[in-house]
């Protein structure tokens, strides 16, 4: 089983640059495709972006394409996100998840490992 734990939230500015962090736990992580959630109280959970397990090929939502870099350390068993140009839209709750089978793609039904979420605040 793979434990995951975000971290890196916190309150930024508009226009500011932020770095997430996923740390797992467990001997299987390079097996795993990642990727990052977003969510806002009173709505789905929406995907952000994903990472292979194998050739580090990367999928990105249409509302961080161009701004966003997801990236793994599979020997630090660590997922990472960067945000550029931070806006008061980018405010949610971030889940860092796994899916096994090597999926790639934006549905969250795939992901059967969750983190519990880190907090991102963006003041205009």
């Amino acid at each position: 089983q793979v434990q995951l734990v975000e971290s890196g939230g916190g309150l930024v500015q508009a226009g500011d640059s932020l770095s997430l962090s996923c740390a797992a736990s467990g001997a299987t992580f390079e097996r795993y495709t990642m990727a990052w959630f977003r969510r806002v109280p009173g709505k789905e959970r929406e995907f952000v972006a994903a990472i292979s397990s194998l050739d580090g090929s990367t999928f990105y939502a249409d509302s961080v394409k161009g701004r966003s870099t997801i990236s793994r350390d599979n020997n630090k068993k660590t997922l990472y996100l960067q945000i550029h140009n931070l806006a008061p839209d980018d405010t949610a709750v971030y889940y860092c998840a796994g899916a096994m089978g090597g999926y790639l793609g934006p549905s969250f039904a795939w992901y059967h490992h969750w983190g519990q979420g880190t907090q991102v605040t963006v003041s205009s």
